[in-house]
């Protein structure tokens, strides 16, 4: 082919990427996290209706049921369920109608969970004290405790002890992996559980090499069976196989507090602490707090929504992160004290974003 031709197709090729929009840069040619994106949702912070009396406190996981239902977990009052006798666990419809509440008593520090394949929901308490915590517990959707992983209000390491569990996801063969440690906590690690509770193996410690931690906040699993864990003060997500093989590292959907991946691969970070200082957890300032989202095949970004407070000194975003069968993103906010949720802008065309 002629030298003259090649450029002519060159143009072509540069006019028609303009045209379409700047394709996002594969995973592994960009790994820095991106303010700029397109942000195709609007915001609505007034959805759900609360008990009598009851205001939000600090909003920590959203997890949509098959049959519609979308469990929100909060944390009682301001940030703590100690010694409370509110229910963390509220349960809505589709339309934010509120169906019941539960989990009383329960929780310490309600944190992240997971639904299961029979629409049971998991959740573990990262904290310990008043004889309770340091544990994943299975609810039935009525509320009725089915299962517990780890020992009721003890911290430690080993098989049978989680010290300050922060997330569980369930395979499709119904064996369970949990995230343990939150801030400061001693263990760093996953562990792989079988469905009957029974104690596989594990894996993870403390430092920033790959498959060490530097608090494991958060895990999701692709449509491949990959594990997708929130490490969150190495400002990375890590995916392992189910073995717990390190595959690859990914830096470019933020600092991951919350990470949901819905059946086609479509991967949601939620980043609640970027922006501000560095508090001497290896905070990244200049990268705006919000949601990043793209695809868990390729590493793609393709779309991010913003957070109220995008660059504020304090860890203001939201944590938790859930997506319904609508395509509605909702933002479980502690510090705010809020639950938000960004609905798709689209066309005429059903299903179809309009790009801002």
């Amino acid at each position: 082919m002629s030298l003259p031709r090649l450029i002519v197709l060159a143009c072509l090729g540069t006019v028609a990427a303009l045209a379409m929009g700047a394709a996002p840069a594969p995973a592994q040619e960009a790994q820095t996290p991106r303010n700029d994106l397109p942000q195709p949702y609007r915001t609505v912070r007034t959805w759900g209706q609360l008990p009598p009396g009851v205001r939000w406190a600090a909003v920590t996981a959203i997890e949509p049921a098959p049959d519609g239902t979308l469990y929100v977990v909060h944390r009682c009052v301001n940030n703590s369920c100690e010694g409370r006798t509110e229910p963390p666990i509220l349960a809505f419809d589709k339309t934010g109608r509120l169906q019941r509440a539960f989990g009383a008593g329960l929780f310490n520090f309600p944190h992240g969970g997971t639904i299961d394949r029979d629409g049971n929901l998991w959740m573990t308490d990262a904290r310990g004290g008043n004889g309770i915590g340091h544990q994943a517990i299975k609810l039935s959707p009525e509320g009725k405790v089915l299962m517990t992983l780890g020992t009721r209000g003890v911290s430690g390491s080993g098989p049978a002890h989680f010290d300050q569990p922060t997330d569980v996801v369930e395979a499709p063969n119904g064996d369970l992996f949990v995230t343990d440690s939150h801030r400061d906590g001693t263990n760093n690690r996953v562990v792989h559980f079988r469905k009957d509770g029974t104690y596989v193996r594990e894996w993870g410690r403390k430092g920033t090499g790959p498959g060490e931690f530097s608090e494991p906040h958060t895990i999701a699993m692709d449509s491949q069976g990959r594990l997708f864990v929130g490490d969150r003060e190495n400002n990375r997500i890590q995916i392992f196989d189910q073995r717990g093989r390190f595959l690859e590292e990914w830096r470019q959907f933020g600092r991951p507090s919350g990470i949901t991946i819905t059946n086609d691969d479509t991967i949601y970070v939620a980043d609640s602490e970027s922006g501000g200082r560095d508090t001497g957890a290896h905070e990244l300032p200049g990268i705006r707090k919000g949601i990043r989202i793209g695809s868990a095949k390729t590493g793609a970004v393709t779309a991010f929504i913003e957070d109220l407070e995008p660059l504020a000194v304090e860890h203001a975003g939201a944590e938790g992160v859930g997506v319904d069968a609508d395509g509605n993103v909702y933002g479980g906010v502690v510090r705010r004290q809020m639950l938000e949720r960004h609905e798709p802008i689209r066309t005429r065309t059903p299903g179809v974003l309009q790009w801002r």
